[in-house]
């Protein structure tokens, strides 16, 4: 992910002013607990992954930002790696489930992206996708707000996710909760399609 560097920045505060989500209801939609290994795409400092390391054999955060990840290092039981998700450094079908939560909408390339989430993830595996709802006025503002802070965040709606999913012959699935949008993608099949660019 080509962040920029507002995520160095908050790096430090991060955790005290962002509030982390539901664990039980991220669980739940993950179809944890499974004895392989789960990434976090975009994990940032671990607030995230740190509450599922007890629901998976190993659990991996990786990120663009290393300020991001020097936080998690304070955090146990997690593997941290650096890097961009349009060039994820993981062997194909390594992980059984591929997560990223609230961060879609900062990937610079979201097709290319998803592409490496699908790549890294083996057959039988979730790709779950949580994504404020566009739909959601509350969160229209906070696209602006973004906008406006140069964060050059694009939020789509989950919809749209789904359809970049369904080229993949994925089986997908959305859920919507309060401001939250979910997408779910079970690789059902071996082989990989051509890149999916749209």
């Amino acid at each position: 992910m080509r962040f920029l560097n507002h995520f160095d920045l908050l790096a430090p505060f991060y955790d005290l002013v962002i509030k982390s989500p539901d664990s039980k209801r991220l669980t739940e939609i993950l179809d944890l607990p499974i004895s392989g290994r789960l990434l976090d795409a975009g994990g940032g400092t671990g607030r995230i992954a740190e509450g599922l390391t007890e629901h998976a054999g190993r659990v991996v955060v990786s990120d663009t930002s290393l300020k991001m990840l020097r936080q998690a290092r304070f955090k146990g039981g997690l593997d941290l790696v650096g890097g961009e998700t349009e060039r994820l450094p993981f062997p194909d079908d390594s992980f059984e489930r591929v997560m990223i939560v609230d961060a879609f909408h900062h990937l610079a390339d979201q097709a290319l992206s998803l592409n490496e989430f699908w790549r890294v993830l083996a057959p039988g595996g979730l790709l779950v996708i949580e994504e404020p709802d566009i739909r959601r006025m509350a969160v229209k503002l906070v696209a602006l707000a973004e906008k406006v802070t140069l964060f050059r965040s694009h939020f789509i709606p989950a919809e749209r996710i789904a359809t970049l999913l369904e080229k993949y012959n994925a089986k997908v699935t959305v859920y919507r909760e309060g401001h939250t949008a979910w997408v779910v993608g079970e690789k059902t099949s071996t082989t990989s399609p051509e890149l999916v660019l749209t």
